[in-house]
């Protein structure tokens, strides 16, 4: 097993890395919108934090040489499910016409208490 700390991604908050790869599977921890360098939350709407979530899992994809293209799978995890469709049509803007397998879940309360947490597997070429 390999673990990566990429740079550019929010630092971990807690004990564990950016990503860790077994093989050609890459599996990234959840990604909540924190900006890099402030390491504050971006934005009150789950429009604007699932576009930073995202943005936060592609800096760590493409520290790795992979993009969202290359991802398999996704765990969405809302504070409030209300915010699905808000959500979705971020994440189906930012994955184009891919559509890896996802599960989408509501939780009492993410870390920071950001609307939206996502995390994901991805496939090394």
């Amino acid at each position: 097993m390999q673990i990566h700390t990429v740079s550019g991604a929010p630092l971990a908050i807690g004990p564990y890395c950016h990503a860790t790869q077994v093989g050609k599977l890459v599996f990234c921890s959840g990604q909540t919108p924190l900006d890099p360098q402030t390491m504050e939350l971006v934005g009150s709407t789950i429009e604007e934090q699932t576009e930073q979530a995202l943005s936060n899992l592609a800096v760590v994809l493409n520290g790795l040489g992979l993009s969202l293209q290359n991802v398999v799978k996704t765990a969405v995890f809302l504070k409030d499910m209300a915010d699905f469709q808000g959500m979705n049509g971020v994440y189906a803007q930012m994955f184009g016409a891919h559509r890896p397998a996802r599960t989408t879940i509501a939780v009492r309360k993410n870390p920071l208490d950001a609307l939206v947490e996502i995390e994901c597997i991805a496939e090394m070429k």
